[in-house]
């Protein structure tokens, strides 16, 4: 049964009506700044890597039509989100931050942490300087063990993001912290276990705002498909999930246009494509993505989270 799983857009593999999600307001719009990664986590969703250029570079010229387009429509968008891939590996990226906070938005720029930053340190203090908290930077760190983080992302990883973490507390930036539950865990171990490891490295975060636990997205479960029951069924409102107030920027390799996706999860399955502008990205989204189950309905989590 489970590869007959979300296959069809309107109805599961049991023949039940597919549950689907609107765009009530676009709260947040992710760009997508290139899927190349100095890193090769082994369970990346997007499988990031330093060989893995499917989504290209994004430069300022592809972005302004969107900032153009929420400043002209008056569409309330508050918060743009970097993403990759690594951000921080895009060479346009201090432009695009730049460009972004001219018009007045917040940043959050998801990075690894792990050595990119160094080179645009001057850049970031420049930019910080002048806007202060609206550059927000989230770094990925697995887990708050050493042992944990480098089996996901390389060995010695975890002391050179822990690093650039402390550089960045040292400097005032905006930061927080994006953990994953790589293991049976409570959230309250989680809590204690980070705090311990900030206060050792004299990092002074407040987790309860600033740490945001992400489910495993890989662990290779037989999901359920969600349907227009499991709204009730779960007591869960569709309102609450992220493609009822995001979007996502992508542009495909040997593409000249960027697109919208729905959300950040979902970069490459052309049947997600909702056109070229945000006017035309507000259609209705139907959940058939095993992610869509996964992480948003049954994980209750959202790429956005904590600022």
């Amino acid at each position: 049964m489970e590869e007959l799983k979300f296959q069809d857009m309107f109805t599961t593999a049991k023949g039940e009506k597919r549950a689907s999600v609107y765009l009530n307001s676009l709260e947040t719009l992710w760009f997508n700044t290139g899927t190349l990664c100095n890193l090769e986590c082994k369970n990346c969703y997007i499988e990031s890597s330093p060989r893995n250029d499917r989504l290209s570079f994004l430069n300022v010229a592809d972005i302004r039509p969107y900032l153009d387009e929420i400043k002209n429509d008056n569409l309330g968008t508050k918060l743009i989100g970097l993403t990759g891939g690594e951000p921080f590996l895009n060479p346009s990226i201090i432009p695009i931050i730049e460009t972004i906070l001219s018009f007045g938005l917040e940043v959050l720029i998801l990075t690894n942490a792990n050595r990119v930053l160094k080179k645009h340190q001057q850049s970031l203090l420049t930019i910080k300087e002048k806007h202060g908290d609206k550059l927000h930077l989230r770094i990925s760190l697995d887990h708050f063990t050493s042992e944990l983080h480098d089996k996901e992302r390389g060995k010695g990883s975890f002391k050179r993001t822990l690093n650039q973490l402390k550089w960045l507390n040292e400097n005032d930036f905006n930061i927080s912290i994006a953990s994953r539950s790589l293991i049976e865990e409570t959230p309250k171990e989680s809590i204690e276990g980070h705090k311990k490891l900030l206060n050792r490295n004299g990092i002074d975060l407040n987790l309860k705002d600033k740490l945001v636990i992400f489910p495993e997205m890989q662990s290779g479960r037989d999901v359920p498909e969600i349907t227009t029951a499991c709204w009730d069924i779960l007591n869960i409102d569709p309102n609450d999930q992220m493609c009822a107030s995001e979007r996502m920027i992508v542009k495909r390799k040997g593409e000249h246009t960027p697109v919208v996706m729905p959300c950040t999860l979902i970069a490459y399955d052309e049947k997600f494509n909702l056109g070229s502008t945000l006017k035309n990205a507000k259609k209705e989204v139907h959940l058939n993505h095993r992610f869509c189950a996964e992480f948003c309905v049954l994980g209750g989590a959202s790429c956005s989270g904590t600022k």
